[in-house]
């Protein structure tokens, strides 16, 4: 029952932390999430160490999500391989639809080790993209490409997203960016 209720509060500081991530951006507090969910912060703290963790955990949460979403397109077959690929390049899980992403590119300045944290979980989701690729090479829906090429373009593309704030400057939510990129590179590898 202890555990139980410790992973109910677990869950409650996550979701409440991305809700205030997408309010206040980087720079919520602890102070602003104990308020928000009406406890103290020291209840938070028997849960999290300090607010990276909690960070840490939400992009944990993020890419689970990611996984568990492209395991259900992989095995959609009404859709095409190519569409398959939009799918899983060009989504942010459906948890996270209403956040704006856009915001982290203050990750890399205020909080470099969560920001190496989220660069290392975007690289390991990769392994869904290889298994598409190659079958549509076989299938002949998709071109001949080297997949190391093509990871490289696109996490350069989104690299470049956190470099700045363009997508903030520009008003362009992350989910669209993520879209259109999709997109762009699959548009590119489609067998003509």
């Amino acid at each position: 029952m202890k555990n139980a209720a410790a992973d109910e509060l677990r869950v409650r500081i996550l979701d409440e932390a991305a809700k205030l991530f997408d309010r206040k951006g980087i720079k919520f507090t602890m102070d602003d999430l104990a308020r928000s969910l009406a406890v103290s912060k020291k209840t938070i703290y028997t849960v999290f160490e300090d607010k990276r963790s909690i960070m840490n955990e939400t992009i944990d949460r993020f890419f689970d999500d990611a996984l568990t979403e492209e395991e259900a397109i992989l095995n959609d077959d009404s859709l095409s391989i190519p569409e398959q690929l939009m799918a899983i390049i060009g989504r942010v899980p459906e948890r996270y639809t209403q956040n704006d992403l856009a915001q982290l590119y203050v990750l890399k300045e205020k909080y470099p080790s969560v920001y190496r944290h989220w660069q290392r979980c975007r690289e390991n989701y990769w392994e869904g993209v290889g298994i598409l690729l190659k079958r549509g090479i076989e299938q002949g829906e998709i071109r001949p490409v080297k997949l190391p090429v093509l990871k490289t373009m696109f996490q350069s593309t989104i690299e470049q997203f956190f470099q700045d704030d363009v997508l903030v400057k520009n008003n362009i939510p992350y989910r669209d960016a993520l879209a259109e990129v999709a997109s762009i590179l699959v548009d590119g590898i489609r067998a003509r």
